[in-house]
């Protein structure tokens, strides 16, 4: 069981096993038990394996990373593989969604990873998120030869936090659980 301090819920695992899939289904059944749930945050999405998109839950868009820009200004963009992450873009959109407001019942982070941490703005906004008290749902990469970047590592020992790592064959048991969390911290806000 989850401590009852615990408002920082990390979804970890390996890649395309599913973190964005539970996270969106936990929102979901939320949404469906809270009705005037007042959730904010951003979503990464894969665009067909050429690139990632940041997007709202209310549904906006901007590109995070792709393969296929050829502006003259993206050569100068930092690269994950062959990925080239627009940060203007990212952080015209993920800021503003990552911007503590009273009325927020939870916020929806995915994911603090590599791509997104290329902007000097994004964790701190993240750190403001996890400092007001407001419950977090958020993915993390599963840390790669032992290591985790940094500002994960600092995520992963916040006070409060609680990991649930996924694969694929637990997920709807992982959902289950967080949702089940998520609902208790709900109510004792």
């Amino acid at each position: 069981m989850v401590a009852p301090s615990t408002k920082c819920f990390l979804v970890t695992g390996p890649p395309g096993v599913g973190k964005t899939t539970l996270v969106m289904k936990v929102l979901e059944s939320l949404r469906a038990s809270y009705l005037n749930l007042k959730a904010q945050g951003e979503i990464r999405q894969g665009m067909e394996r050429v690139g990632f998109e940041v997007v709202t839950l209310d549904g906006r868009k901007a590109p995070l990373a792709s393969t296929t820009i050829s502006r003259a200004e993206s050569q100068r963009w930092p690269s994950v593989g062959r990925f080239k992450v627009d940060i203007t873009s990212f952080e015209s959109l993920a800021l503003p969604e990552l911007q503590v407001k009273e009325d927020t019942d939870l916020f929806i982070i995915d994911e603090v990873g590599k791509m997104e941490l290329f902007s000097s703005s994004f964790f701190p906004a993240v750190l403001r998120v996890l400092e007001s008290n407001i419950p977090i749902l958020a993915t993390i990469p599963i840390p790669k030869f032992g290591r985790d970047i940094p500002e994960v590592a600092r995520m992963r020992n916040h006070p409060g936090a609680a990991i649930f790592t996924i694969n694929t064959r637990n997920g709807e048991a992982v959902k289950e659980q967080i949702y089940t969390q998520l609902i208790d911290v709900l109510r004792r806000t």
